[in-house]
């Protein structure tokens, strides 16, 4: 029987943070690292939102305290899934749908914490994706597949199974289109299917994506929705947290210049996602904008400045300066 969601229903969220991010090589929790001022799984916690679900839950292990206390500072009503010794992305899941009603209905969002360029128009298309859908997967395609499990599609086009890399095929190997490790799925399906995973398979875990393929051997609708690459790249060590906080640097500075800020030299400003500017005001090369600092309108900062939680006013100027936690007027700029 198909069966298909109707996405009138707010959606439940479900973001799996229990990973110890060995490759990381860092005491702090892979999620709880930073980009542009923000954890990664506050990135992920902010696209969420653009959502508004009914439940959120949070799956949480490794550092469970100190992920779990973050998580719910910046989520209060979120709900702390503790993930067991059992591992795998299927299993994760099941724990947290074990910590919702029984009877839940709806599209069930899945997503990963580790993705600091995530937003929320990427997590709405793919909720408009889903409609009348039972399994909906948010794939990319990319140069270097390597380590990713493969999206395999049948001959009209549609997704057969996702294959892990280590299980993959020398031919499913050279697929490019690949699983972003984000999907939306009915409540009643994911709930019956993940009953009856097992963990055949090269890494002897509970893969979440035999759900994808479940659904397709049923007859059950299975679409998908191709993102941007680097929208949905995950990090998993220090190199990918670096060029993803560049990308994400880069946007948020094209963003404030579309507003009507100018950056003189964007290579060398670097700016936190709570920093605002107003229109017609001015960053000179090496500034460094970091908390809730303020650029008011006819305002300019730098050359070379550090400001952390400083409100730069109207037609004011600050330059070769570090400074945090103050205000700078146009009759006390500061140099």
């Amino acid at each position: 029987m198909e069966k298909t969601v109707n996405n009138s229903q707010r959606p439940t969220a479900i973001v799996l943070a229990a990973g110890a991010g060995t490759r990381m090589k860092s005491e702090t929790p892979k999620v709880l690292h930073e980009v542009a001022g923000r954890s990664l799984v506050g990135h992920v916690l902010h696209a969420t939102s653009a959502l508004d679900p009914e439940n959120l839950v949070v799956v949480v292990r490794h550092e469970r305290e100190r992920v779990a206390s973050h998580v719910t500072a910046l989520a209060p009503n979120a709900i702390i899934a503790d993930q067991d010794d059992v591992p795998g992305t299927g299993r994760a899941v099941w724990c947290a749908m074990e910590a919702l009603p029984v009877d839940l209905e709806g599209p069930v969002l899945v997503t990963v914490a580790d993705t600091p360029l995530l937003d929320g128009d990427t997590l709405l298309a793919l909720l408009a994706a889903h409609e009348g859908n039972t399994v909906t997967v948010l794939t990319t395609r990319v140069p270097d597949p390597h380590g990713y499990g493969r999206i395999v599609r049948d001959q009209d086009g549609n997704i057969s199974s996702i294959v892990e890399h280590k299980d993959a095929l020398p031919e499913q190997l050279l697929i490019d289109e690949i699983n972003a490790s984000m999907y939306i799925f009915d409540a009643a399906f994911l709930r019956d299917s993940l009953g009856s995973l097992g963990t055949d398979n090269a890494q002897g875990e509970m893969y979440l994506t035999d759900v994808v393929e479940a659904a397709y051997k049923q007859g059950l609708p299975v679409g998908s929705f191709i993102g941007d690459s680097m929208t949905v790249e995950g990090v998993n060590d220090r190199v990918q947290l670096s060029v993803l906080g560049a990308e994400k640097n880069r946007r948020l500075l094209v963003k404030a210049m579309r507003a009507g800020t100018t950056v003189v030299d964007p290579g060398s400003t670097w700016i936190d996602v709570d920093v605002a500017f107003e229109p017609d005001s001015r960053v000179l090369p090496g500034s460094y904008l970091t908390g809730t600092t303020t650029v008011a309108k006819g305002a300019v900062v730098g050359p070379h400045v550090r400001l952390h939680n400083v409100t730069v006013g109207p037609d004011a100027s600050v330059a070769f300066a570090d400074l945090s936690d103050t205000t700078i007027s146009v009759t006390d700029s500061a140099k």
